[in-house]
Parts: structure tokens; C-alpha cells; sequence
């Protein structure tokens, strides 16, 4: 058994623990990103990592739903209101950590009222970015055999109604940033200017940060900006 057996690292023992191995991530001196973490108890010790600036304010953790009826029977942890005390407790040690979570809509017995309480949740929650996803079946998962599986138009109507909620919650937090200097890396330079990310933004599935006309920035290359716009995800910035 190898669970959190030590191991030495750089002349140094690290034992692997969720909190020991990002402590040693925020000393190689890039960014780092918690990814996919569930919200089990914890998570509440790295929230000091990200406030030191050792690690990336920055908490992927799959929420799943917010009804707990749901969630016990998606074999998932907590609750809505376990979490929305855990996100505040976060938020106030570290007041600039960015929140992405996933959900699934349309779970086999999913009520409307259940699916209602999932909104209230975001509302309450404020999320920096999150996805969704309708429920589909997997072969040999046990939620197969669930009764009153949601009618597949009933549940892509709820995942248009989440994503459209979600998009208004996402466009008040980025503008909530505008007038703010931000450092960000640059991923790509194109005619019009540079595209880059901020400490918010994972590659690939959160926003981008456009900078007009910065043609002449390197790709790699870290630039502080101030922003000066943005939409339901992206922002737009100027050279500082």
C-alpha cells in the first residue's frame, strides 16, 4: 500500500497528501491549478497555498448538483448548504480565488423543484465559470436502473435555462474586474493582437484575455494589463 507513503523530492520529503504534494507544486514557481478536486474536507487546507500566492487561486471542484436527494444518489459528497458555507469560508481567506465548477441537469427523478433549488444554489454560490452537462446513460452505471428518467427535451430545456442563468452570473463577475490590473501569459499572437489567459482562466475550457494591436508580445511571455472590458466570458485589456 502506497498511500501517503514519503517520497524525496528536490533533498526534501514529501508525503503524498493532497495538501504536501500542492505545497510542493507552489515551490516550483509556475502556475499551478487545483483540477477536479471534490469537495471533501481537505480542500480547506490549500485555501492558505492560494492566498500566499504559493498556488494559483483557482478551485476546480465538480458541485455535481445542489438537492441533496439528487446528489446521495449520484454517490456524491455534501450538500448545497455545507458548500455555500465552505465557499464563503474560502472566499474570505483567500477574497480572490476563482470558483469553476460542473453540474449535471436532468438526472434520473430530477423534479422541477429539484432543478429550481440547483439554480438558487448558482445565485447564492456566484461561480466564476462553470459547465453543464444533461444527463446521459452510461453502460453498466447503476443510475440506469433509476426510475422516472427526465424526458431527453425536458432536459435540454433545463440545461438551456442553467447555462443562460449561469451566463448572467459569469458577466457580472467579469465585470466586477474591469479598472483592475491583472497579470496575464500569453497564449497565441494573432493580426489583431495578442491572446492571453489570466490566473482565471485555465487553457482550453475558461475565458481568454484579448489585448488589441500587442502584436509585437512573445508567446510565453507574463504582461501585466489593466482591463477595460469584457462579455459573459472573455476580457479585453490595454498594455500597462
Amino acid at each position: 500500500d502506497l498511500k501517503y507513503q514519503s517520497r524525496d523530492w528536490k533533498g526534501r520529503s514529501v508525503k503524498t497528501r493532497f495538501y504536501d504534494l500542492a505545497e510542493a507544486l507552489g515551490d516550483l514557481g509556475i502556475w499551478v491549478r487545483m483540477h477536479y478536486v471534490y469537495p471533501y474536507p481537505h480542500v480547506d487546507d490549500v485555501i492558505p497555498l492560494m492566498a500566499d500566492g504559493k498556488i494559483l487561486p483557482y478551485l476546480d471542484i465538480p458541485f455535481q448538483h445542489a438537492n441533496s436527494r439528487i446528489l446521495k444518489l449520484m454517490k456524491r459528497p455534501a450538500a448545497s448548504q455545507d458548500n455555500l458555507e465552505r465557499i464563503k469560508a474560502w472566499r474570505n481567506i483567500c477574497p480572490d480565488m476563482t470558483l469553476r465548477s460542473t453540474f449535471i441537469v436532468g438526472f434520473p427523478g430530477e423534479t422541477e423543484q429539484e432543478f429550481e433549488e440547483l439554480l438558487d444554489f448558482l445565485g447564492e454560490a456566484q461561480l466564476d465559470r462553470v459547465g453543464c452537462f444533461a444527463y446521459s446513460p452510461v453502460k453498466g452505471a447503476a443510475a440506469n436502473e433509476l426510475p422516472n428518467a427526465v424526458p431527453e427535451e425536458l432536459k435540454q430545456e433545463r440545461l438551456a435555462r442553467f447555462m443562460a442563468h449561469q451566463a448572467t452570473i459569469s458577466a457580472e463577475r467579469l465585470q466586477q474586474r474591469i479598472g483592475k490590473t491583472e497579470t496575464v501569459l500569453v497564449d497565441e499572437v494573432v493580426e489583431e493582437g495578442a491572446v492571453a489567459r489570466s490566473k482565471a482562466d485555465a487553457p482550453e475550457i475558461d475565458g481568454q484575455v484579448f489585448i488589441d494591436g500587442a502584436t509585437h508580445l512573445e508567446v510565453g511571455a507574463f504582461v501585466d494589463i489593466v482591463v477595460e472590458d469584457a462579455d459573459d466570458y472573455d476580457l479585453w485589456g490595454r498594455l500597462v
